[in-house]
């Protein structure tokens, strides 16, 4: 997905018209279309912007690096979890690993 596409898709996910977006960024609601239509390229400055206020990484927005896929909340959570003791770690492990294995389960049952 190009990052038109994700501005189009991050701005009615908020219920958001361009020109609301436009207020939220200090921008133009031309400029905005020009966005999404892939005519234009934010700015780093107004990538920044767009980021914080859809709550997402700009490796997200842009859609290249290693943390492309995650939300800012995932984003905090796995840094949340680097900080934990070792050993608490690996029961947070323990626990997510056996929450995965049974969604696997159960989703290739039932198909």
């Amino acid at each position: 997905m190009n990052i038109g596409s994700k501005i189009t898709e991050l701005r009615k996910t908020k219920g958001w018209s361009q020109a609301e977006l436009a207020g939220e960024i200090n921008v133009s609601r031309v400029i905005i279309g020009r966005y999404e239509r892939n005519e234009a390229v934010p700015s780093i400055d107004i990538a920044k912007k767009m980021a914080d206020i859809f709550g997402i990484s700009l490796d997200y927005l842009v859609g290249e690096g290693k943390n492309a896929k995650f939300d800012k909340k995932t984003l905090q959570i796995i840094e949340d979890i680097e900080a934990l003791e070792p050993d608490t770690k690996d029961k947070l492990y323990f626990l997510v690993n056996a929450v995965i294995r049974d969604y696997k389960t159960r989703k290739a049952h039932s198909s």
